[in-house]
């Protein structure tokens, strides 16, 4: 959007520093469904810059990639909804300025790569595939499948964006390209990171243990563009070395405050697990050589079911790039998630009612999202859209909600 500043910024580009900026607001508002009404606006600066030292030094260090974000706003959230994922995918971890990325990433020739520092877990774990230069996930504004399949957070100490942990991956490619890859990291586990106060937390004083994720990825097809139609299989699991409490004691998240939790079980266990599943395919595209046309998706979580509140978990979608005439750039992007609560929640939500307690039992949470993605310019979209979502909370306690959405990014 600032355009190239009298020909400074490409000189610094030149020499290795790339400056990024963006600006990005999620605007939402229920008139229908869930406890209550009301509109919330939430909204995100981003500022940060790439180093190429090779550039800049001529020496081959890596690149250092630096970024600071400032969250504000409100979210329809837990009072309002209430949703076990946040509808506005920019809502959340601490509404304040924090450092999200601080870190040194080496490319080994065409075989590895290697990162680390201050870094989130999402940004190479279970992350979204890029097809024409965009996250597929981020054509949505639910938090549930913007960034990454939402569950992966709920079950584990997996480190989501904006908060920076502690940690580093080697990702390695056998064939020299990026058809087969084989990835594995070490994050640090701190529960405390998205409090507003922790913004530029830096040590590991409350850290619960280590999340140490691995992944596989294949890549078949050519390019969007041209040759045979892209398709992005990854697959991959964790062991977080954390001691938690068993699901049980989430059933807070649930019930009334009045409803007495006779025979609470509030077990510890240390280490959990699980694993993912995610593919995308390009199932159409408009001739060789278009930047236009047609993607699926989907995703399945699976989390330990000791101490998981989703342990299945599933997300899909489907964007069509390019929609009107004149119009090669905007999108209709049409999809959602299914999420199933712990069964142990269920069994003791009904242990609770055969007492006599007004307890609501706990089964699942879907919904359905279907917006337009409307780019005026390279830098602006505007993204009107609506949500709909089944079993407010994960029970039947509050009528399902319809949910009106308006997203605005800028790329500075």
């Amino acid at each position: 959007m600032t355009g190239d500043w009298g020909g400074r910024r490409q000189w610094l580009e030149d020499r290795g520093v790339t400056i990024l900026g963006h600006y990005l607001e999620d605007t939402s508002g229920n008139p229908v469904g869930g406890r209550a009404q009301a509109v919330r606006y939430a909204h995100e600066f981003g500022l940060g810059a790439d180093i190429d030292f090779r550039k800049l030094t001529g020496h081959d260090i890596g690149i250092m990639h630096l970024l600071i974000t400032e969250r504000a706003g409100l979210g329809l959230g837990t009072s309002i909804l209430p949703a076990l994922d946040s509808v506005q995918q920019i809502f959340g971890s601490g509404e304040t300025v924090r450092l999200t990325r601080w870190s040194l990433e080496h490319r080994f020739g065409r075989y590895a790569d290697m990162e680390a520092g201050w870094v989130n877990t999402e940004n190479d774990f279970a992350q979204s595939t890029t097809h024409w230069g965009m996250s597929i996930y981020c054509q949505f504004q639910t938090n549930a499948v913007c960034g990454m399949p939402q569950s992966l957070a709920m079950n584990s100490g997996y480190g989501w964006y904006p908060t920076a942990h502690p940690g580093a991956y080697l990702k390695l490619y056998p064939l020299g390209t990026e058809r087969l890859l084989v990835s594995a990291g070490v994050y640090n586990v701190d529960n405390t990171i998205s409090n507003t106060h922790n913004g530029w937390k830096l040590g590991l004083g409350d850290s619960t243990g280590t999340y140490l994720p691995f992944q596989l990825g294949w890549k078949t097809g050519d390019t969007d563009e041209h040759g045979a139609l892209p398709e992005n299989i990854k697959v991959g699991g964790y062991w977080d070395t954390s001691e938690v409490k068993i699901v049980t004691t989430h059933i807070t998240t649930f019930e009334p405050s009045n409803v007495a939790l006779v025979s609470l079980p509030d077990e510890s266990v240390r280490g959990r697990y699980g694993g993912w599943f995610e593919g995308d395919q390009m199932i159409q595209r408009d001739h060789d050589g278009s930047a236009q046309g047609t993607v699926i998706f989907g995703s399945f979580i699976w989390g330990d079911p000791r101490t998981a509140l989703a342990p299945y978990f599933a997300t899909w979608g489907i964007i069509r790039k390019g929609t009107f005439p004149g119009r090669p750039d905007d999108t209709v992007s049409l999809g959602g998630k299914f999420l199933v609560v712990n069964p142990k929640l269920t069994d003791y939500a009904r242990y609770l009612q055969s007492l006599g307690e007004q307890a609501y039992k706990p089964s699942q949470e879907n919904s359905l999202e279907l917006n337009y993605g409307w780019r005026p310019t390279p830098w602006a979209t505007i993204r009107p859209g609506m949500q709909y979502l089944w079993h407010p909370g994960g029970t039947n306690r509050y009528p399902n909600a319809y949910i009106l959405d308006f997203e605005t990014a800028l790329t500075f």
